[in-house]
């Protein structure tokens, strides 16, 4: 598959994620008395996911996170060389996606992107008023965990064709766990897109979002073949 067309997919997979996620929490996640809630948003992120997942899964394969795609490369199942050229259209995706999202955000009166806009974010900022520590912990646990289930559920022994599903519903439980510490990250374009439309200390809170990922990104692409061999297999889900 040529990298153009992977890297097309890779940008509307991304958009998608930011879209459907961030979406549900900016539009849905407090709606008067029928909002869906920290399960919805998490839901919603876990969905995009699954969907994006068999929908691009044979083309690029369903990254869509600078995170995945270093944790990938690492675990010896994505060439390093396409690393870059990845992250970069995952980042436009994100942040196109943030853009579509802030328009429709807009059209309600009193809409505020001060309010925070689905940015992740720690101490003042954090939901549950978490500190820096513990939102570094939680983000890399939880995307190292992430990787594992990636690795584990695409490797040549897994059964075939049934990859999105436990990636997607790993995906959602993080949201579960992680929304009240950090809003939940473990993708570093989807805290890209919404911090530069909150701007302030969303942009200056940014580095922890990118630098913890990638660390639990690392250790998961270290850990899983460690315990279940090195061997590379197919890139799609």
């Amino acid at each position: 598959m040529p990298l153009w067309k992977r890297l097309s997919a890779e940008f509307l997979g991304t958009f998608w994620l930011v879209l459907g996620g961030c979406g549900s929490a900016v539009l849905a996640a407090a709606f008067p008395e029928l909002g869906i809630g920290f399960l919805g948003v998490g839901l919603a992120f876990g969905l995009t996911l699954l969907t994006m997942a068999y929908a691009i899964g044979h083309i690029s394969g369903c990254h869509i996170n600078p995170a995945v795609t270093v944790g990938l490369c690492v675990g010896r199942r994505f060439p390093a060389r396409e690393a870059v050229p990845y992250i970069v259209v995952q980042v436009i995706g994100a942040i196109v996606a943030a853009a579509v999202l802030f328009v429709i955000a807009s059209g309600k009166a009193g809409f505020d992107v001060a309010a925070g806009f689905a940015a992740n974010g720690y101490g003042a900022h954090s939901p549950g008023g978490y500190s820096l520590t513990a939102a570094l912990v939680v983000e890399i646990v939880l995307t190292c965990f992430f990787l594992l289930v990636i690795l584990g559920a695409t490797d040549r022994e897994a059964p075939s064709g049934f990859a999105p599903i436990p990636i997607g519903l790993c995906l959602t439980l993080i949201h579960l766990v992680s929304i009240p510490v950090t809003n939940t990250s473990v993708n570093p374009a989807r805290s890209t897109g919404q911090a530069i439309f909150v701007g302030g200390w969303a942009l200056e809170q940014l580095w922890l979002f990118w630098v913890a990922p990638l660390i639990g990104a690392v250790l998961g692409g270290i850990i899983y073949p460690f315990i279940a061999g090195s061997g590379v297999v197919s890139r799609a889900r």
